[in-house]
C-alpha cells in the first residue's frame, strides 16, 4: 500500500474525469486519475471526437459530390472507407496524447486501469497492469461515465448488431443499416452512413427525430434527411428481431401495423446507462435514482468524501455539461468557489444541416403556461448561407412577450453548433431579445440570423 496520501482521486478520465483532475491539479492538490482505457474516455476515444471525424469526411464527400453547382469540375470522386475510418482514430489518439501532457502539466498522477472504491478514502485498482495498487485519499470524484444500452437479448457482435462504439471501427460500411433510436447518436450515425452509400432506415418510437428538440426543427431535419434518401419510421417500435449469419430482420410496429424489415446490420441507439459495474466495493452503499449516482448541490453522493460528476449522476448527458460539472464539484470540495448546477447549456447534433438549442422549446414553454411570442428568420435571406449554397433551416427564438427575457433558441443549418454560443452567454447575462437585435452583427455572416431572429419576434427583422 502507497503511503502517498492525495487529495483527490478521481475515477474515469473522460470529459468530467480529466477536467476535474486538471482543474485540481490548476488549485495545487495533490491529484491521481485512473481510467480504464485511455485519457479522454469516452468522449474523446469512442464518442464526440473521433464521430466528428467521421461526420467531417461524409461532409466534404458529399460537398465533391455537388462541386458543379459551385462551378468546378470534379471528377472521378470516390472514398476509402478504412482511411475514412483511420483518420477518425488518428484524431482521436492525437486528443488524447493533448490530456495526457496536460496530467504532466498540472502534475496529476495518471494510472491506466479500472477502479473500485473499497471503502469511503480508499481506492484499488482491480484490473489493469497497476493490478492491486492502493490509493489513500481524502475526496474521491466518480467520473466513470455511461455506456450504450441496448435491447433485451440482443448482444453487440461488431458485425450484425452495433453500438456506437463497433460502428466507429466498421471495416466497411453495410448495404442496409436499421439504426433504432433517432436521437443525437443515431441521427449523426444515419447522416454518416447514408453518406457513404448505405441504405440506412432510421427508427423511433417517440413521434419526432431528435425527440428532445423543438418540433419545427425536427420537422426540417426530417424532410432533410429523406430528401438525402433516408427511410424515415417515426411513432414506431422495434421488435422480433431476429439476427442471422447474412442479416437481421425486424419487425416495425406503428399504429398496430407491423412491417418486416430485413437489413445487413443494426445500430442500436436507445439510450445510455451509468457505468457502474465494478465500482463500488460490497461495503460502499450509494444512493442511486434511476440508476444514476444521486448527488447534493455540492456534488456530493450519500456518502461523505465521495463525490459524482458527469454523465453517471444522470441526465444532460453532454460532454461540457459534464465539464462544468466537475469543475464545480472540485472547486466546491476543496472551497475554492460554491459550486453551481447545471442552468443554460448548448445541445447540438452535428448531422448536416446541422441542429443546436438551449433553453425551452415551444412546446415546454406552451406546458408551463408562459406568455411568449416566436421570432423566426430563415437562412435563405441571409447573404453568406446564400454565398456558400447552405440556406436550409432557420433560427428560432422564443422570449417573454412582455419583457423580451429569452426563453429558448433553437437552430438548423449550417454551422448551427458553433451560433448557439452567443445565445447561450446572453441567456446567461440575463440579456434580452431588444438586446441581441441591437447588436451589431458583422455582414457578410451567418450569424446575422441570430439577430434578425431576436428583432423578429416583434416584426422588426429586415430581410424578410
Amino acid at each position: 500500500m502507497s503511503d502517498t496520501i492525495y487529495d483527490l482521486v478521481v475515477i474515469g478520465g473522460g470529459p468530467a474525469g480529466y477536467v476535474g483532475a486538471i482543474r485540481a491539479g490548476q488549485l495545487g492538490k495533490k491529484v491521481a486519475c485512473i481510467e480504464m482505457e485511455r485519457a479522454g474516455g469516452t468522449c474523446l476515444n469512442w464518442g464526440c471526437i473521433p464521430t466528428k471525424a467521421l461526420l467531417k469526411s461524409a461532409e466534404l464527400y458529399r460537398t465533391f459530390q455537388k462541386a458543379e453547382s459551385y462551378g468546378l469540375s470534379v471528377t472521378g470522386v470516390g472514398f476509402d472507407f478504412e482511411k475514412v475510418i483511420a483518420r477518425s482514430r488518428g484524431v482521436a489518439g492525437q486528443m488524447a496524447k493533448g490530456v495526457e501532457f496536460l496530467f504532466r502539466k498540472n502534475k496529476v498522477d495518471y494510472f491506466v486501469g479500472k477502479a473500485q472504491v473499497t471503502i469511503p478514502g480508499m481506492v484499488e485498482i482491480r484490473e489493469g497492469e497497476h493490478l492491486g495498487k492502493f490509493f489513500r485519499t481524502k475526496n474521491i470524484l466518480l467520473c466513470t461515465g455511461q455506456r450504450p444500452k441496448l435491447l433485451p437479448g440482443l448482444a453487440a457482435d461488431g458485425v450484425r448488431v452495433l453500438t456506437s462504439r463497433e460502428a466507429l471501427v466498421a471495416k466497411a460500411p453495410p448495404k442496409s443499416l436499421a439504426i433504432i433510436g433517432a436521437g443525437a447518436i443515431g441521427v449523426e450515425f444515419a447522416y454518416f452512413f447514408n453518406a457513404f452509400g448505405t441504405k440506412v432506415t432510421l427508427v423511433e418510437m417517440l413521434p419526432q427525430v431528435l425527440p428532445v428538440e423543438d418540433e419545427e426543427v425536427a420537422k426540417v431535419l426530417h424532410r432533410s434527411f429523406e430528401k438525402q434518401g433516408i427511410a424515415i419510421h417515426t411513432g414506431t417500435k422495434s421488435e422480433n428481431i431476429r439476427v442471422g449469419a447474412q442479416s437481421v430482420k425486424l419487425d416495425l410496429v406503428k399504429d398496430g401495423a407491423k412491417t418486416e424489415l430485413e437489413v445487413e446490420s443494426v445500430l442500436v441507439a436507445i439510450g445510455i446507462t451509468s457505468a457502474l459495474d465494478g465500482l463500488l466495493s460490497s461495503r460502499v452503499k450509494l444512493e442511486l435514482d434511476r440508476g444514476f449516482v444521486k448527488v447534493g448541490p455540492d456534488y456530493q453522493t450519500s456518502v461523505p468524501g465521495i463525490y459524482a460528476a458527469g454523465d453517471i449522476q444522470g441526465p444532460p448527458w453532454l460532454a461540457h455539461v459534464a465539464m462544468f460539472r466537475a469543475i464545480n464539484a472540485v472547486e466546491g470540495m476543496f472551497g475554492h468557489a460554491k459550486p453551481k448546477q447545471v442552468g443554460v447549456f448548448p445541445g447540438c447534433t452535428y448531422c448536416q444541416p446541422q441542429v443546436a438549442s438551449t433553453g425551452l422549446t415551444e412546446r415546454a414553454s406552451k406546458e408551463k403556461g408562459l406568455n411568449y411570442k416566436v421570432g423566426k428568420f430563415p437562412f435563405t435571406a441571409v447573404g453568406k448561407a446564400v454565398a456558400a449554397g447552405d440556406t436550409e433551416g432557420f433560427v428560432k427564438v422564443i422570449a417573454d412577450a412582455k419583457t423580451g427575457e429569452i426563453y429558448g433558441v433553437h437552430i438548423i443549418g449550417s454551422e448551427a453548433t458553433e451560433l448557439i454560443a452567443e445565445y447561450g452567454l446572453a441567456m446567461n447575462l440575463e440579456a434580452t431579445v431588444d438586446e441581441i437585435h441591437h447588436t451589431i452583427h458583422a455582414h457578410p455572416t451567418l450569424s446575422e440570423a441570430l439577430g434578425e431572429a431576436a428583432a423578429a419576434t416583434t416584426g422588426e427583422a429586415i430581410h424578410i
